[in-house]
């Protein structure tokens, strides 16, 4: 065996490309990641959408979570169906 030495540009261009092969690794483990996490919320909204009730519950929970913050503003949203009762009366 002989020792051989390749040419500088060479070593650089095979560590471009090793290194082009690594980021091409990275983007498809991301994609496949959001992919994933797309189906879960696709899921979790057809559950949440045939029981009403589950994303009143949910809601609630939020709220708890936020309370339990030292936040100085909190945004609560409204229901527009609870303006609709009030408006009928």
């Amino acid at each position: 065996l002989k020792r051989i030495d390749l040419p500088d540009n060479l070593v650089k261009a095979m560590a471009r490309q090793a290194e082009a092969e690594r980021e091409r690794r990275a983007k498809v483990i991301a994609a496949e990641g959001e992919y994933q996490a797309a189906e879960k919320l696709l899921q979790a909204a057809n559950l949440l959408s045939k029981n009403p009730i589950s994303v009143q519950l949910r809601y609630l929970e939020t709220l708890t979570t936020i309370g339990h913050q030292n936040a100085k503003t909190i945004v609560f949203p409204f229901p527009t169906e609870i303006m609709e009762i009030f408006k009928n009366k």
